[in-house]
């Protein structure tokens, strides 16, 4: 009989875990097959209209086309994918250290945030197709420049997002530390570095899509390697199917980026995803 209990018992508290997990995996399946069903929808037009000749393949490739082209030419798509993907890596992460640094020296000071935030302003509503040919005249047509163009589109949202987030504590609760006689330096590691968490990463899923654009841009302007190279000599060619392919690969490394920023939100900040996104699974439990 107490064998009997004891296995009851178990079997309850094991049952909320299970549920969890089912209905965490419900919401994710729920939140996730719209934009697949959405991506697959596109895919299938896209095989239609060529299929049907209602447009002609040098205008429109179809996508066993592309998909060919592709893997004809592993070693060519996989070296100029590589060096986009490096200068967007390290573009992306040169804008988050500076960023989040300015970002604090802003909140830290009133007096420069008024000084740097519209030079900020400005420097991001320049186009930066405009001004990268400068940086190529000034840095050559080696690396430099195209890492240089990914940390001015990456740096703006990520500044601004952390700005945000470091600016949304409750007054109250600085009030209460500072009663509690926290110094600047804890009050910062304890409470507000850990509160603008969930707006740096949005701002981080902003910026690593916008990375990959300005390395891209910036190997339009002068490049030798990259899928901005790979596009640029494409259209030059009229070979639509290498240039369908380089954009589908670069959105792709977008894509991905994307999602290696959200799979670190989670790690990071469990609590923040788990009220946002399973919160309605939870609820049912």
């Amino acid at each position: 009989m107490v064998a009997r209990i004891d296995d009851l018992t178990r079997r309850k508290s094991a049952t909320p875990a299970s549920a969890g997990r089912q209905g965490r995996f419900g919401a994710f399946v729920k939140r996730s097959w719209p934009p697949v069903a959405l991506l697959a929808a596109c895919f299938v037009l896209w095989w239609v209209v060529t299929a049907a000749g209602l447009v002609k393949p040098y205008l429109v490739p179809s996508p066993g086309d592309t998909l060919r082209v592709i893997l004809d030419k592993p070693g060519y798509f996989g070296f100029h994918t590589w060096v986009t993907t490096y200068e967007t890596v390290l573009g992306f992460g040169i804008a988050i250290v500076v960023g989040v640094l300015a970002a604090v020296l802003m909140v830290s000071s009133p007096a420069v945030e008024k000084t740097v935030y519209p030079l900020l302003l400005f420097a991001q509503v320049i186009p930066k197709i405009a001004i990268a040919p400068l940086f190529v005249v000034w840095l050559g047509f080696g690396l430099t420049p195209k890492i240089f163009v990914a940390v001015l589109m990456a740096f703006f949202p990520v500044v601004i997002s952390m700005v945000t987030g470091l600016k949304s504590i409750d007054p109250e609760m600085l009030q209460l530390s500072a009663t509690m006689g926290a110094g600047r330096g804890q009050t910062f590691r304890k409470i507000r570095f850990p509160a603008s968490l969930p707006y740096l990463f949005s701002g981080l899923k902003i910026a690593a899509t916008l990375a990959v654009t300005g390395a891209v841009v910036g190997e339009f302007v002068g490049a030798n390697a990259g899928l901005g190279y790979v596009i640029l000599q494409a259209n030059g060619n009229l070979d639509t199917p290498v240039l369908f392919a380089g954009l589908f690969i670069m959105s792709l490394l977008g894509v991905v980026l994307f999602v290696l920023v959200e799979v670190l939100e989670y790690f990071v900040l469990p609590w923040h995803v788990s009220r946002r996104s399973d919160s309605g699974a939870v609820a049912t439990i």
